[in-house]
């Protein structure tokens, strides 16, 4: 069977081509945005036949849809909720992946496609919506979780609300990332890197001074100790 329209043959392998349009489409999508995607440079990209994409996704929605469940959501899980699920400082591992953004040029013009979809498709399309919602909330419930596990180990503040802190770091990235796409410019990325990495460092519970234990008899010398 053929899976191309070039003429060649080549064994069908359906997870491989279903693989290769499911990252095609991610890259025209984040390019191009989903309304502006088009079928016909996916097929290009991929070599693939128009009937061999419709075997696999009956329409344009549910390859969108795709993109967003098994690349983006993956994209997350990746980034934030595997280093986030280990046992590290939860604040050091926040740290690290903030600074670990890519400010490469083509990164920074191009946007997050999360936060890209959202805004696109969130309000004409409530399946698009509700999976990018999804995806938002379980990257919130991630630092959540690892803030709870700082307040229990004393490296976080007790006095801040971990769902509330997870939810104002989400706002500040994708916030920055909206203003570095809009700008065009990397230095504004490494401003909001700077600027959230600070803010980190602000929820971190304040060290308890070491009690200085005096060596009785020292203490007996000094008149502290009584026998």
């Amino acid at each position: 069977m053929l899976d191309t329209h070039d003429g060649k043959r080549r064994s069908r392998n359906p997870e491989r081509t279903r693989e290769r349009l499911l990252q095609a489409a991610f890259r025209e999508v984040y390019r191009s945005g989903f309304q502006g995607a088009s079928i016909d440079t996916i097929l290009a990209a991929t070599n693939v036949t128009k009937g061999a994409l419709y075997h696999h996704f009956d329409s344009k929605e549910s390859l969108g849809y795709a993109v967003v469940e098994e690349i983006i959501a993956k994209q997350t899980r990746e980034k934030w909720l595997r280093p986030l699920s280990g046992k590290g400082d939860p604040l050091q591992i926040l740290s690290g992946i903030v600074e670990r953004t890519s400010v490469r040029r083509e990164d920074v013009e191009g946007g997050c496609p999360l936060l890209n979809l959202a805004q696109e498709m969130s309000p004409l399309d409530e399946k698009f919506r509700k999976r990018l919602e999804n995806i938002f909330s379980a990257w919130q419930a991630g630092i959540a979780a690892a803030l709870r596990r700082g307040q229990s180990q004393g490296t976080v503040r007790r006095d801040l609300v971990p769902e509330e802190i997870a939810g104002f770091l989400v706002a500040m990235y994708e916030g920055y990332a909206a203003l570095a796409k809009n700008a065009q410019d990397p230095k504004v990325w490494n401003v909001g890197i700077r600027n959230i990495v600070g803010w980190l460092k602000s929820l971190r519970a304040a060290r308890k001074p070491k009690r200085m234990l005096i060596a009785p008899a020292l203490a007996r010398k000094a008149g502290t100790v009584t026998d």
